[in-house]
């Protein structure tokens, strides 16, 4: 695929986890258009989240896409599927080849600076399924992306730094033992694209 050397790594040591990293997934070109073109094509929003009686905003913008009447629901936000475009479509079938999978969705996450951020989270939601099946492909600034074990306490966290261009698969019982986050960082970074393609299942 894009006569690059795919870089693939099997993360077969962490217990109760399906996870694949593979860098080069898309080239520097590629990146760089499609970053372009999902930073200014997509409808971004931001929304409100409350927690423990207080209400913040999110600390990143969102975008769904996905199958006509596909809604996606987390901490309490409701979103409603757009209809695809077609760079969006094109890189879904892209991502359907290389993990053997057929996504109906997919979130966008766009962190604008090192304070925006993804909390400690697990994609557990019921409308995705009992394993759900995540794939993720950034663009822009690298960002680290952890993992830790919920039950575990042995365990180390473990650090995957997510350069553009990568795709990271977790698939599996990864999110019923694992939780997730993209920290802020007072480092310099620059912007950084997420796109999180899932399936949604539409009788939940």
């Amino acid at each position: 695929m894009n006569g690059l050397f795919h870089t693939k790594e099997m993360f077969q040591d962490l217990p109760n986890a399906e996870i694949c990293h593979i860098s080069n997934f898309l080239s520097a070109k590629e990146c760089e258009e499609l970053y372009q073109t999902f930073l200014s094509k997509s409808n971004w929003r931001q929304d409100q989240i409350t927690l423990f009686g207080k209400t913040h905003k999110v600390p990143r913008l969102t975008a769904f896409y996905g199958e006509k009447k596909a809604i996606y629901t987390y901490s309490g936000i409701e979103m409603k599927a757009h209809s695809w475009f077609d760079e969006l479509l094109q890189l879904k079938q892209k991502v359907d080849v290389e993990c053997e999978s057929k996504f109906t969705s997919c979130l966008l996450n766009l962190y604008q600076s090192g304070q925006d951020s993804n909390g400690w989270h697990q994609d557990n939601e019921k409308e995705l399924g009992l394993n759900p099946e995540i794939a993720s492909v950034s663009l822009g600034g690298t960002r680290l992306f952890k993992l830790k074990h919920i039950t575990r306490k042995d365990l180390q966290t473990i650090t995957i730094p997510l350069e553009a261009g990568s795709l990271l698969l977790m698939k599996g019982e990864t999110q019923h033992y694992w939780k997730h986050c993209i920290p802020k960082t007072k480092k310099p970074v620059s912007p950084r694209i997420n796109l999180t393609f899932r399936k949604i299942l539409q009788s939940v």
